[in-house]
């Protein structure tokens, strides 16, 4: 027995041992880990059960796969027995190595099926949505509902199918509803069950609820918020689509459930959410306000004592009411949530790094923008972090406590409180203190809100009083902060025990790391983490602090790639592209729109089929593709995006131009609107080529490679210039033909900014898309696109009334759709020096810009804030925003040199091409990204003109390596000469790099750079 070789981490839809999943034929895949070298499977065996001990031999009584010959272990697709709802199946695989010795897994899996319907009807045995009955719309008070019932005998089971119009908090026998993991601890949502566009689908949630049964009763109760469904973040502004499901805040808040419970001796019980059961509600309890955008009011002295357990009285209750949900949406589905919810993550856990109490404001006169400064009281306020840890202040009326928690983060505060009842605490939130800058909002020192726009961001807490210490924690709002300020809004005094910020995202597994020689670097990939996980809440979101937090399909596919390397995020990305389908359908009219769930600027600006937004309906399926190797996404997404890339050719035919576009945003060099939306419809069509062949649909293969070649001619006629000379010129200030939105001869968009010719932003496209004709349009673009980089003061001189003059060399010009482009391309153009300077450059705009200025987070400007300068635009100010963090996806793949082969996606190939600094500003990188068949690690380090190289490529998997080397010869692997080491065939030396084919395994490298 090889007890070398492994098989581990079974999971079924893309997660370990899920709980209702309602995949007809769900996908199963697991990973081979081996210490030897060249190790592979070549066949495997799946066995599917309705018992563990039934997994042997023939057995298995829903499905024996019999042995399959193939090297495959992700997205196996189920073909046995039809699966019943509500039913836990158990699974194992087995899988023969290289040598053909049998390798069973060390672990025996389950699933659970969730109810299997998606009518709302079907298996929710007779459950309706109950609303409060005699709630007046938009009156204070979140409703709270209750019944109680009595239990008929031993529990073997139980499980709660629950979902809200709302979000809601639920309780079972007095205890708060979470997940329940092995070990006994429960882990708790943030606003469940999530966004939708409630008009097509609600998802409901599964839990695992024996822990909770262990008395003669089931109290089930539950208190809804208003959540996106009837919160102002649903609502549309005048110039988009309405919302279909937004009813200007009076939609009832209202419950949906079931419990199932089967008992010992094999019996089911179910109690549902009905109007003839016992159900009672009320509004009169301590929730009295609440909202995404405004914050959440909370009045301890309302708490209703023992609401949640038996025995209470609801006598004076209000019956419930069936709501019409049914009736005014009668083709909405209601489905499992498919993927990892939002949760509370109490391992990043935030705490003060600093508190600072201040009554007054001093220095109006002597500051430079005439608001002065706060008067701290030093002889309260700490900074020292031990003291910081265990500190109590107490502040009366007219004190204002600001708590620094030293990182800027998503989620919300946890406050521990003393003090009289009917005491009022006011916390706001910020993500930047006040400097004495224009752009301040208040006195240096405060906090900073201007960027909040008009979301409110306050909640509101009034004590108890009963005890001596409380704590209040929001449910029904989330914040984007690193400073809470906390006043006494009525009432006299209050000693604050510790606040601590609790942070709240979708709790994806995090697989990428990387860290190098430089700090300023490690920094930025620390905030480009940071701002991941704060916006990837239930759906991919923009920013998470102002009134918008909505998921811009722009920003969603730039960051797509990225996002896979940092996180498990494929069914994240895969329940997100269900509502952009369905808002397709809904507010594009066939073509996919800006933002996604809800018409909230679905089609922004007027741009229906926004390029370089819209196109997430091709990218983000590609994208998921290339990273798991897994074609489901396209599958079920291929129909919608053959009718979006059909209404693009019926709005402009044979122009074979894209359909509009708002350009690339937030850029500090103009770039043609036209031109993008163009060089995005020709980047779907080359995606939609490798899509269609990947899926067997070769008719449609030919279609996109003709259509590809169709825009890229009709662009180099509309944007490529050669004159006499032979020299080349995109004309990305407009092109010999602009449609009519582009008479302006500015950019439409937060700051008007000149177009300019051969802008970064165009180059980058033409090179990425091939958008020339020979190689020295080619190469004359690569210079063009050097020279703009480097915008030394020759290239200054030549283009004097260019916007770069105003900027350092090796500076970006780039906004949203330039991003994640310009370091790749400038490494496949021979260019990582470039990228390079570019990385470590800190002067403005540049990635580490934002790191000298102290973020801890990615902002949404080059220049949302400078130390010189102050505040940014208000307009468009988050210091919370991943879009410019996609340089990951250039430090994962080029840096690192992680990649996966596109000809073998889901890296069962790998393209291991680490790309060195030969500057040396940075000497050593190492990188490790979790794939979907192992860890693949990737570290180098430069020594003098000694390369070391030490990988993993896992087991079942290949690798090309390209290792930088002056000769090929010149290469050795743990210290022997390379050619004398089994499991590495040498292929070519070019460009001072020596390729070589590696099987999987551990290797390490030396070799001499090449001058």
């Amino acid at each position: 027995m090889n007890i070398c070789v492994t098989i581990t981490k079974l999971r079924v839809e893309n997660l370990s041992i899920p709980i209702g999943i309602d995949a007809e034929a769900p996908r199963f895949s697991w990973i081979m880990e081996a210490e030897e070298r060249g190790q592979k499977q070549t066949a495997y065996h799946i066995l599917v059960a309705t018992e563990p001990d039934k997994l042997a031999g023939d057995k298995a009584d829903v499905w024996n796969s019999g042995k399959v010959v193939s090297g495959e272990t992700v997205a196996i697709t189920y073909k046995g027995e039809t699966l019943q709802p509500s039913t836990c199946y158990y699974w194992t695989v087995a899988a023969w190595d290289k040598n053909g010795q049998l390798i069973q897994s060390g672990e025996t899996a389950h699933f659970e099926t969730g109810l299997m319907s998606k009518d709302g009807i079907t298996g929710w045995d007779g459950a309706k949505w109950i609303a409060m009955n005699g709630k007046i719309p938009k009156s204070p008070g979140s409703p709270m509902f209750r019944k109680e019932t009595k239990l008929k005998g031993k529990i073997k089971r139980a499980r709660l199918y629950i979902s809200a119009l709302g979000v809601f908090v639920a309780y079972l026998n007095g205890q708060k509803l979470g997940i329940v993991k092995d070990e006994g601890c429960r882990i708790f949502e943030h606003l469940p069950p999530g966004w939708t566009n409630y008009d097509q689908n609600v998802n409901y949630m599964t839990y695992d609820v024996t822990s909770y049964l262990n008395s003669d009763v089931a109290v089930l109760a539950a208190v809804i918020g208003n959540g996106w469904w009837n919160g102002r973040i649903s609502k549309a502004p005048p110039s988009e689509k309405k919302t279909l499901y937004y009813n200007d805040e009076k939609n009832d808040l209202v419950l949906f459930c079931k419990l199932l419970i089967t008992y010992e001796d094999g019996s089911d019980h179910t109690i549902v959410t009905d109007t003839n059961s016992g159900w009672k509600a009320t509004d009169i309890g301590p929730v009295r306000a609440d909202d995404i955008y405004d914050g959440e009011t909370y009045d301890a002295t309302m708490e209703i004592e023992g609401w949640t357990e038996a025995t209470f009285d609801d006598a004076q209750w209000q019956e419930v009411k069936e709501h019409d949900y049914r009736a005014t949406f009668p083709h909405a589905t209601v489905t499992a949530y498919h993927g990892v919810t939002a949760q509370i993550i109490d391992a990043l856990d935030q705490v003060p790094q600093s508190i600072t109490i201040y009554r007054d404001i001093a220095n109006h006169e002597a500051s430079a923008n005439g608001r002065g400064e706060i008067k701290v009281d030093s002889s309260r306020s700490v900074s020292d972090l031990k003291l910081v840890k265990q500190c109590r202040i107490t502040i009366s009326a007219g004190d204002t406590v600001i708590y620094d928690l030293g990182q800027n983060m998503v989620g919300i505060p946890r406050i521990t409180v003393e003090g009289q009842g009917g005491t009022q605490l006011r916390i706001r939130y910020a993500e930047m203190l006040n400097d004495a800058s224009k752009g301040a909002d208040g006195p240096k020192g405060s906090i900073y809100t201007a960027n909040l726009r008009n979301a409110i961001a306050t909640d509101y807490y009034t004590l108890k009083g009963a005890s001596k210490v409380e704590t209040y924690q929001p449910a029904f709002t989330y914040h984007g902060f690193r400073y809470v300020e906390i006043t006494v809004s009525a009432g006299e005094v209050v000693t604050i025990h510790g606040v601590t910020g609790k942070v709240t995202r979708s709790a994806l597994p995090e697989t990428g790391r990387i860290e190098t020689s430089h700090q300023d670097v490690n920094q930025l990939f620390y905030n480009i983490m940071w701002s991941h996980r704060g916006n990837y809440l239930w759906i991919p979101s923009d920013c998470p602090q102002r009134n918008e937090r909505v998921g811009w399909s722009g920003d969603t596919q730039l960051f797509a790639n990225s996002a896979l390397y940092n996180m498990d995020a494929a069914p994240f990305l895969e329940n997100w592209m269900d509502m952009f389908v369905q808002c397709q359908e809904t507010y594009g009219n066939g073509g996919f729109t800006s933002t996604a769930p809800s018409g909230r600027y679905a089609n922004f600006r007027g741009f229906i089929g926004n390029g370089g937004w819209a196109d997430a309906g091709i990218v983000v399926p590609w994208t998921v593709w290339q990273m798991t190797g897994d074609t489901f996404i396209i599958e079920k997404n291929y129909a919608a995006m053959k009718r979006y890339m059909d209404w693009i050719y019926d709005h402009s035919g044979d122009t074979y131009r894209g359909t509009g576009s708002l350009g690339d945003w937030l850029n500090f060099q103009g770039t043609d609107r036209q031109l993008m939306s163009d060089a995005y419809y020709a980047y779907d069509a080359r995606l939609m080529v490798s899509m269609a062949e990947a899926t067997g649909r070769m008719s449609d293969v030919l279609k996109y490679e003709t259509l590809y070649e169709k825009i890229k001619q009709a662009f180099i006629a509309n944007f490529i210039h050669i004159d006499a000379d032979g020299k080349l010129t995109v004309l990305s200030s407009g092109g010999y033909k602009t449609l009519e939105y582009d008479e302006n001869p500015n950019q439409v968009g937060v700051e008007n900014i000149k177009m300019e010719d051969n802008s970064q932003a165009s180059l980058l496209w033409c090179l990425k898309l091939g958008f020339y004709e020979n190689d020295d349009q080619k190469q004359q673009m690569i210079d063009l696109l050097g020279e703009n980089i480097q915008n030394n003061e020759a290239y200054k001189a030549a283009h004097s009334g260019s916007s770069r003059v105003n900027y350092a060399e090796h500076t970006l010009s780039i906004g949203f759709l330039g991003v994640n482009v310009i370091a790749p391309v400038l490494s496949d153009a021979g260019q990582s020096e470039l990228a390079y300077k570019l990385l470590v450059q800190d002067a403005m705009p540049s990635w580490l810009y934002s790191v000298k200025n102290g973020a801890t987070t990615v902002w949404e400007r080059w220049n949302s804030y400078s130390v010189e300068d102050g505040f940014g635009d208000v307009r468009m100010n988050s210091f919370n925003h991943y879009a410019y963090g996609a340089i990951a996806e250039w430090m994962y793949k080029y840096m690192a040199g992680i990649a996966n082969d596109p000809t073998q996606p889901g890296f069962k190939h790998i393209i291991l091409q680490p790309h060195i600094d030969v500057n040396k500003q940075i000497i050593w990188v190492r990188g490790s990204y979790d794939s979907v068949r192992g860890t693949i690690r990737s570290e180098w380090e430069v020594n003098g003109k000694t390369f070391s190289y030490a990988v993993t490529i896992p087991a079942n998997t290949t690798a090309t390596l390209y290792l930088p080397s002056d000769h090929w010869l010149n290469v050795t692997e743990g210290g022997n000469p390379i050619q004398e080491i089994d499991g590495i065939k040498f292929v070519a030396y070019k460009d001072s790099k020596a390729i070589y084919e590696l099987d999987a395994g551990s290797y390490t490298f030396k070799s001499v750079i090449a001058d």
